[in-house]
């Protein structure tokens, strides 16, 4: 294969280890007709972005310990507001999207977006990606895997995410508290406050049944907040605090 198809060739190599649960870097030389040494290139790519695990001449799947859960059915409250996400990406686009079940249920929506270039930190957000029409680029963090917010974190992420810039972040939080920002329940900010910096729009998408929740830890104040995108329950009175702090605020129409 031409250089140009090494994007079909990593793809093929994903769909072959799916199919037999590994893959060894002889049978992936022969399969492509070219060398050893480009197959432990992809292979080493392709670990890389979280998409499988190397072994000693070959691969094998990521361990099923870190693969999140089958996702719940998304509430028509995500679905609007992942609807008027969308709507702001423009083709070609370099964008970021969090780990998150807000931000997840935009993916369904992106084949339609062609061209983008697409980073994130979360592997169900990777895998549904891999499945759309006009599949993106794909990049990844990389990192520390976190449990709880089952996404990578940490230092090597953040370098990672230092090393590019993006047209717009996609981010959730855990709640909203009006006179500071986003909130969450997890203590590790640093990688979500780095996206926010390497992006020239930071875009928070939340249900407005978070507003007000007591959470202790500040994610993003509002001076890094370019646009909220919430549905169309938010209370007006708390819709007019928010803009005053500077943001644009989208209030999606549920059922649209």
């Amino acid at each position: 294969m031409s250089k140009r198809n090494t994007p079909q060739r990593r793809h093929t190599i994903l769909g072959l280890l799916n199919e037999q649960g590994e893959v060894s870097v002889d049978e992936l030389a022969r399969r492509f007709a070219t060398s050893e040494v480009t197959i432990r290139k992809d292979l080493t790519v392709l670990e890389s972005n979280g998409l499988l695990l190397r072994r000693y001449g070959g691969a094998v799947p990521v361990p099923q310990e870190l693969i999140a859960e089958p996702a719940q059915p998304v509430s028509p409250g995500k679905r609007a507001i992942a609807r008027a996400a969308v709507a702001r990406i423009r083709e070609h686009a370099r964008i970021i999207i969090d780990s998150g079940s807000t931000t997840a249920a935009m993916i369904p929506q992106l084949g339609r977006k062609p061209g983008l270039v697409v980073m994130t930190n979360s592997l169900n957000v990777a895998n549904a990606l891999r499945e759309i029409e006009h599949e993106p680029v794909l990049l990844m963090t990389g990192g520390t895997w976190d449990p709880h917010s089952e996404s990578f974190q940490g230092q090597v992420a953040e370098q990672v995410l230092r090393s590019y810039d993006f047209d717009q972040l996609f981010i959730g939080a855990d709640g909203l508290d009006i006179a500071r920002g986003t909130t969450t329940f997890n203590e590790l900010l640093g990688l979500s406050r780095v996206m926010a910096e390497v992006a020239r729009e930071v875009i928070v998408l939340l249900e407005s049944d978070k507003l007000g929740r007591r959470i202790p830890n500040l994610e993003l104040p509002w001076s890094s907040i370019h646009t909220l995108i919430t549905d169309e329950r938010l209370d007006p009175a708390a819709r007019s605090q928010i803009e005053a702090c500077g943001v644009e605020v989208i209030c999606a129409v549920l059922g649209n």
